[in-house]
């Protein structure tokens, strides 16, 4: 697929799958009301004494695990978008509890070896070359490791397999196969269009803020569709 249709798919993507945007805004609904919540119960509960102070700390602690499962599962979802992306199917991902969360603690993974390794590496060479150096490589490192976090996110997608996703110099070489131009350019074009839908929001935001923030759920969870099956179709053909 040519840029163009990346996109165009991309853009279409979340029109043909109205129930599942609306599953993932009641579940971001759902997060961030929990989320709010457990704050509340676990601040009071930390100005209370005695037994309200357990119960309220006891409640802050329950909502927090929610909240957590919740966001896994948010994750989980969105990298089965990337799955669908790179089979190309038209449908929207199912909810599986237990593989999602799963798969989002392996996400976590993937971006904590994909962002400490260029670090260490920065940090090993620090002891040897000069400051205006170790900049420059930094940001080469940043740059290769952000692109390959990328293609690690759609190995992971793909195969379910972990360790297929922390084989770092075929996430690297994954770059090349899709090619770092293609990639640049629909990363690119995904951040300008969510950008300008988030202007559009903003300024009917500022008309009614009801409106406003029902528009910027929605808007948020048709960006991250979007952005998702982006990602899978650019990677469909590697």
């Amino acid at each position: 697929m040519n840029i163009i249709e990346i996109i165009s798919d991309a853009l279409e993507y979340p029109l043909h799958n109205i129930p599942s945007l609306i599953l993932f805004l009641i579940l971001g609904i759902v997060a961030a009301i929990i989320g709010g919540s457990t704050a509340v119960s676990i601040i009071v509960g930390l100005k209370s004494t005695g037994l309200a102070s357990g119960a309220f700390t006891g409640m802050g602690v329950i909502g927090l695990i929610v909240f957590i499962i919740i966001l896994f599962l948010v994750e989980g979802y969105a990298l089965d978008i990337i799955k669908y992306g790179i089979e190309r199917r038209t449908d929207s991902p199912g909810i599986e509890f237990e593989r999602q969360i799963s798969n989002a603690f392996k996400l976590i993974v993937v971006d904590i070896v994909y962002y400490l390794v260029p670090v260490i590496i920065v940090f090993v060479l620090g002891f040897f070359l000069k400051n205006w150096l170790i900049s420059i490589i930094s940001i080469i490192l940043f740059i290769i490791f952000a692109l390959a976090n990328f293609m690690a996110k759609c190995r992971l997608a793909k195969t379910d397999d972990l360790g297929a996703a922390l084989v770092i110099g075929e996430a690297i070489g994954d770059i090349s196969r899709v090619g770092i131009v293609k990639l640049i350019a629909v990363a690119a074009l995904v951040f300008v269009i969510a950008f300008i839908i988030v202007l559009i929001v903003a300024a009917i935001a500022s008309l009614n803020d009801l409106i406003g923030d029902i528009l910027f759920g929605i808007a948020l969870v048709y960006i991250i569709f979007f952005y998702h099956r982006a990602i899978g179709l650019l990677y469909s053909e590697v």
